[in-house]
């Protein structure tokens, strides 16, 4: 299928993109990766009149990691992540979930950024900024300003952004090196979209669980954490009967969509089962 007719421009520097989107009344979509937006296009579910590509905007395509954490450039690809090394012991939680992302060639492609900003239901990387905690250094037209990503996802494909804002950063807070994690999520097929998915960390504090964080995916309107089964594994000791608990805990809690792939109630028991088995994985690590 053909694109729409739409204008093109490739600006080298921030403001002179900024400008670009705040010109077009909202009728403008910056390009990071492409590989949501240019599908959308050629289904007519998206037809911007300008495309601002991105890729040549400076400083925005680094991994840094010091004692705040990691912070990921807007335009990292998947596969920088991926072949970072450093990320197995500063986030390797992030780290795993990246590895689930599509294929080998929107790996190539794709970036965090254009993920967030696309806030897919069931995308892997706003799942992680949730779960985490990740903030989002975004600059527009006004100036900059930091969302927090339980602020930053609204919706399914909505975010906080205004129609001139660029995510110029992804802020995920340090990881301390004794923290369990788990992630699980279940698709069709290898790379397809996540019919449910579950990224889960807990630290250890006297044998128990503490600062339990447990968030989910693809069942819903838009990522979201479990509260409710986070209070079920935090303060005990875990072991596999806890996690069954708190699998059914997360179960009861989520109220996922029901569309032509499964049923809601199957999406909520695969939620349960989903994370019971993060929390087990989380157990050897």
């Amino acid at each position: 299928m053909k694109l729409p007719p739409f204008e093109y421009a490739c600006p080298t520097t921030l403001n002179e993109a900024i400008a670009l989107l705040a010109n077009h009344s909202g009728e403008a979509k910056p390009l990071a990766g492409g590989q949501s937006l240019m599908p959308m296009m050629a289904f007519r579910i998206a037809q911007p009149s300008l495309l601002v590509d991105l890729r040549k905007l400076p400083g925005m395509k680094e991994i840094k990691i010091g004692p705040d954490g990691v912070r990921l450039g807007a335009l990292v690809r998947w596969r920088d992540v991926i072949d970072d090394k450093r990320l197995a012991v500063a986030h390797p939680l992030l780290k795993e979930a990246i590895s689930h992302v599509a294929h080998y060639q929107i790996r190539n492609r794709g970036t965090v950024g254009g993920s967030c900003a696309h806030a897919d239901p069931a995308s892997e990387m706003p799942g992680i900024a949730q779960t985490c905690e990740a903030e989002f250094s975004v600059m527009g037209k006004a100036g900059a300003r930091t969302i927090k990503a339980k602020d930053f996802f609204q919706g399914a494909l909505t975010t906080a952004l205004g129609a001139d804002e660029i995510i110029t950063e992804i802020h995920l807070p340090a990881w301390p090196a004794a923290r369990r994690y788990g992630f699980q999520e279940f698709a069709r097929r290898r790379g397809d979209f996540a019919m449910a998915g579950v990224a889960l960390y807990y630290d250890l504090d006297g044998g128990k669980a503490a600062n339990a964080h447990i968030g989910v995916f693809g069942v819903g309107d838009c990522q979201r954490r479990l509260p409710k089964a986070e209070a079920a594994l935090n303060g005990k000791a875990v072991d596999e009967a806890l996690a069954v608990k708190v699998g059914e805990a997360a179960a009861a809690e989520v109220e996922p969509q029901e569309d032509i792939h499964a049923s809601a109630a199957y999406r909520r028991s695969l939620t349960g089962t989903l994370v019971e088995r993060a929390i087990k994985a989380a157990m050897v690590r």
